[in-house]
């Protein structure tokens, strides 16, 4: 027989667990409840049972047996709850409210306690058996006295407190119970919306979200994590779709311009005018700008689709720019371009050294491309006012006109100043998506402006957050 889902929820089994817990730790604490409350009013009775011996020896010890004989008769109709018994040498009954010893005649001395039981009457007429307790001692002339106690009372008393403390615990396992259900009920409530969402992303739902209730607890920050995995779940599968198509798009104009190059070739090689040679060197340079191509529209792609930089590591900023100036210079010698490198030590940066490294390079060449000969450029490292890092190269070619610099960002965007240079037009756009990656941001300003034949200039940033 197979459980109601409630009681198969985690919430109710540990509900459960909690429960039997409590019982266990409740029953401990009864039991030393009932034990140390039944033994101090042992030990109480014993006490009262000990004066009231004392105080008869005292009787016997200034009068003899007839002043304690009629102590005895006085005590036994007053008030004193307790029962009384002498014997003589004997052990014949002298007097006392019982007939006999729960212990029997003994000529044994010392003490002699006993746990007994009285016979009582109850309002309807009934005999009821009732606890007592006893002590009986031989006296210096060889009388025995015997002095008992009726406890029924008061372990009456305690064996109540124990039965109410029984039912209260009875009663809280019942409302523990109930609270249970009605906790696994709320949970498992919630937890079906979050399942529901789930199914609906596995059914191939995309868009399906969790609902945040606003109560600020576990579930909706269950739910408000679950709905960002969702969504950047949702960017990269947009992501890669948007790259599939931007690649198909993107490369279907240089693939055209290769076959065509390759037709054109091979009509002019099959009349005996073309060269194959040259026209095999011209499909290789195609085939590799194809392969440049694809490969930072993909790499823009994939650091769009993931949202963040991956591997990222703590180093020192003005050792990358270093090295790129390093990597760089000699081309600036080769066209003749005044090079110079500004980097403040001891910088720290946060991110992905080598696709960092890729977007200054990227950055770099621009610059010595556009730069004409006797120009300058300029790599520029610093920590902004606001503690964010500052990569920055300066060059004073043609530069970008204000309009078009929200353009240039984008992919396959060439301004007319630039046709005449190779490249595909992917350049700053990698350069952006290197920035986003990294939770910065990439700025185009003018350069040192007009002066002497050279600029404006373009001045590009790359700024990254701070390192705290």
């Amino acid at each position: 027989m197979r459980l109601p889902r409630i009681f198969r929820t985690t919430p109710f089994r540990l509900t459960l667990l909690f429960l039997a817990m409590f019982a266990a730790a409740a029953a401990a604490f009864l039991a030393y409840a009932y034990l140390a409350t039944a033994g101090e009013v042992t030990r109480r009775a014993d006490d009262e049972i000990r004066r009231e011996m004392n105080s008869l020896e005292a009787i016997y010890r200034r009068g003899g047996t007839s002043s304690l004989n009629q102590a005895l008769i006085e005590r036994a109709v007053g008030e004193r709850p307790f029962l009384y018994l002498l014997l003589d040498r004997q052990g014949h009954k002298i007097t006392g409210s019982i007939e006999e010893s729960p212990i029997g005649f003994t000529d044994e001395p010392g003490e002699h306690w006993t746990t007994f039981q009285v016979t009582d009457t109850d309002p309807d007429g009934g005999e009821v058996k009732r606890p007592a307790r006893g002590l009986q001692e031989r006296l210096e002339g060889g009388e025995v006295l015997f002095v008992g106690a009726d406890v029924g009372e008061s372990e009456g008393f305690v064996t109540g407190i124990v039965r109410a403390l029984w039912g209260a615990g009875a009663l809280v396992i019942l409302l523990g119970l109930a609270g249970g259900i009605i906790v696994s009920r709320n949970v498992s409530r919630h937890m079906a919306g979050l399942n529901e969402t789930v199914a609906a992303v596995r059914a191939g739902d995309l868009k399906a979200r969790a609902r945040v209730r606003g109560a600020r607890d576990e579930y909706d920050e269950l739910a408000e994590g679950l709905n960002e995995m969702l969504d950047r779940l949702e960017r990269s599968m947009g992501g890669l779709r948007h790259a599939g198509d931007a690649i198909a798009h993107d490369l279907r104009s240089p693939l055209t311009r290769l076959r065509a190059r390759m037709e054109s070739a091979l009509i002019e090689v099959e009349a005996g005018k073309g060269d194959p040679k040259q026209a095999l060197i011209q499909a290789l340079d195609d085939a590799d700008n194809v392969l440049t191509t694809f490969n930072a529209v993909l790499a823009i792609a994939r650091l769009q689709a993931a949202g963040s930089a991956p591997d990222q590591t703590l180093f020192d900023p003005g050792q990358l720019a270093a090295d790129m100036a390093e990597l760089y210079e000699p081309l600036c010698e080769e066209k003749g371009i005044d090079f110079k490198v500004e980097l403040i030590p001891r910088l720290t940066v946060k991110a992905a050294r080598p696709i960092l490294a890729q977007a200054l390079a990227n950055v770099i060449d621009n610059a010595i491309k556009y730069t004409p000969p006797g120009g300058a450029v300029m790599i520029r490292v610093r920590r902004r006012s606001s503690g964010e890092i500052e990569f920055s190269v300066t060059d004073n070619g043609p530069g970008v006109p204000l309009e078009d610099r929200n353009r240039v960002v984008q992919r396959f965007v060439r301004l007319e100043n630039s046709r005449s240079e190779p490249g595909s037009g992917l350049g700053l756009s990698l350069v952006a998506a290197v920035a986003e990656a990294h939770g910065g941001r990439l700025e185009l300003d003018e350069g040192p402006g007009q002066y002497d034949g050279f600029g404006p200039g373009l001045r590009v940033a790359l700024v990254l957050p701070r390192v705290e």
